[in-house]
Parts: structure tokens; sequence; C-alpha cells
């Protein structure tokens, strides 16, 4: 896939569009849209739900020795 490839701006309605060339196609029906600068970034809509989240997080193995002792018991009213 090459860095750079120029494209044509053109008219949809009131909207300016460019067509989005097969190399570069993003995966799903949703993209996000904003501005860097100049430079105008537009990438996929990721729909993730928690087990996705969950997959990419790494097991914690050392959990920190904490001094936290138990409150002490409640009086009875």
């Amino acid at each position: 896939m090459s860095d750079h490839r120029h494209v044509r701006l053109f008219r949809n309605g009131r909207n300016q569009a460019v067509r989005i060339p097969v190399e570069y196609e993003l995966p799903g029906t949703e993209a996000v849209m904003h501005r860097d600068g100049d430079r105008l970034v537009i990438e996929p809509v990721r729909k993730r739900g928690l087990l996705a989240l969950l997959r990419t997080m790494h097991p914690i193995n050392d959990f920190p020795d904490i001094d936290d002792p138990a409150p002490p018991p409640e009086k009875p009213l």
C-alpha cells in the first residue's frame, strides 16, 4: 500500500465528498472524522463490547500488600 494518493473532491448535494480508494477502505459501515491541524482524519468506529475489552487486558499476577484492618464490630442499638 502506498503512503499517498491524489484523489478528487466533489459535491454530493451540499456536502463535499471524496471517494475512498479500495486500498484505503475502512472496515465496517461507520467512521469518526476529526481535524488535526490541516489534516482531516477518518477512523473506523470499532464497536466493542465488554468481552472484547476484557480480552485486551493482561492478568494481574502480583497484588500489593495492603494494610487495611477490619473495622471494629458495630455496637447494638
